[in-house]
């Protein structure tokens, strides 16, 4: 099981002077190569934590928003990854852009979004993920589905189609605030491009090449 990447490379004379702008671009690129069927889901990222005793964990979650201020997405604050950065808020991201042969690794620390920003992004959502907002007691354990598809049931008849689902107190997001931003690039006989961006007290940032 061994894929051999042929991709072009990664100069450091082409890249952004900001990580976020890089990220941008392989963004849309990779969102470019998800509406022919290339990549599934390219929000999809692995967000890593760690507890306060320095075990980690791991799950996919969708990235929602990404700015010059870092990397944006949602979830309940009873979940354990929120219970996590609430003791420490030192996270890592990756996304897995395979079929590119790319990846973007994030290492930084995790705040919380404001209430106004958290209520107009769950404006947005589907009503049924609204509804989901509710039933769902993230990462906590539950005696069967049955449980889940009754509470989902009753939510429904409070709240059914076209009606205002209010925004939940434990449900939220959290911004990235970036620290380090790496781009790694597949290429032949594993020597691949890793260009790192890493952040300067003065708010520039120093792109470093690593070795593969």
């Amino acid at each position: 099981m061994r894929a051999h990447y042929r991709a072009e490379g990664l100069d450091e004379g082409d890249v952004a002077a900001h990580p976020m702008e890089q990220f941008s671009r392989w963004f849309k690129q990779a969102a470019q190569a998800a509406l022919h069927g290339f990549i599934h889901e390219p929000n999809a990222m692995i967000v890593s934590t760690a507890d306060a005793e320095g075990r980690p964990s791991s799950r996919t979650v969708l990235l929602k928003a990404y700015d010059e201020q870092g990397f944006v997405f949602y979830t309940n604050y009873d979940s354990r990854k929120a219970q996590e950065l609430a003791r420490n808020p030192y996270i890592s991201l990756l996304f897995p852009w395979h079929p590119m042969a790319r990846q973007v690794i994030v290492t930084g620390t995790a705040r919380r979004t404001g209430r106004d920003e958290t209520a107009a992004y769950f404006r947005t959502r589907p009503h049924g993920s609204q509804l989901g907002a509710w039933a769902s007691t993230q990462s906590q354990v539950i005696a069967g589905r049955d449980e889940l598809d009754f509470l989902y049931a009753e939510l429904s008849t409070r709240y059914p189609e076209g009606e205002q689902v209010p925004v939940p107190p434990h449900w939220g997001g959290f911004r990235i605030a970036p620290r380090t931003v790496e781009f790694w690039q597949g290429r032949e006989n594993r020597l691949h491009d890793r260009l790192r961006y890493a952040a300067e007290p003065d708010g520039s940032w120093r792109i470093e090449r690593l070795s593969p």
